[in-house]
């Protein structure tokens, strides 16, 4: 297949506060050999996060947080179904100068109050949502000793308010399973976890 390419015709930013919101017009090949039209686009300039699924392979149980997320508003307004408080798993930005494995590390200690255990393992790397926003997840698999996990955590400064709490392997699986899990990470950890716990298992009895 011949190489596809695009062409950026102007660019401004738009919104500069807390989510930075670029406007594009631009062109881009298309599949019959042809030019698009001139597309006019906005797109989210959010940053690059990290997400860990903390997990206890000797004590089979992962480490879940729950949390006030102001992009679903709108969402249970019009579905009641779907909540404002998620439950997910540890995540935060990459900040300038930082690796993705020091944002894990950092991460899981501020909203979890526990430490990885060893160097964690990449799950993927992926894109959020590429039709409007620039960001990218690296997803990490981290081992930890939940024995006294729990509580209440997060940065003040930044206005987190996290409850953190644990549940075996089989109840995790069973949150994804009836809805309980309704976010992208979460949902694509806890399936990495339901192929590969055995192995993590295992490995921590070597």
């Amino acid at each position: 297949m011949t190489e596809m390419k695009f062409k950026i015709i102007a660019k401004n930013r738009s919104w500069d506060g807390y989510c930075k919101i670029d406007v594009y017009q631009l062109q881009h090949d298309r599949f019959d050999g042809g030019q698009s039209l001139v597309l006019q686009r906005e797109v989210l300039e959010r940053g690059h996060a990290v997400a860990v699924l903390p997990y206890d392979p000797v004590r089979d149980e992962v480490v879940l947080i729950e949390q006030f997320r102001p992009g679903a508003i709108s969402v249970n307004n019009s579905d009641p179904t779907m909540p404002v408080w998620l439950t997910e798993i540890v995540a935060g930005i990459i900040e300038d100068g930082e690796t993705a494995e020091a944002v894990a590390r950092r991460e899981t200690f501020e909203e979890a109050g526990c430490e990885l255990i060893g160097s964690p393992e990449l799950i993927s790397h992926y894109y959020v949502t590429p039709g409007c926003s620039t960001e990218t997840v690296h997803l990490f698999y981290g081992q930890v000793d939940t024995t006294n996990v729990g509580g209440l955590h997060g940065v003040a400064e930044e206005g987190e308010d996290i409850r953190v709490f644990t549940v075996s392997a089989e109840e995790c699986f069973a949150m994804l399973q009836n809805g309980q899990l309704c976010n992208a990470m979460t949902t694509i950890a806890v399936q990495w976890l339901m192929l590969n716990r055995d192995r993590l298992r295992q490995n921590s009895e070597a």
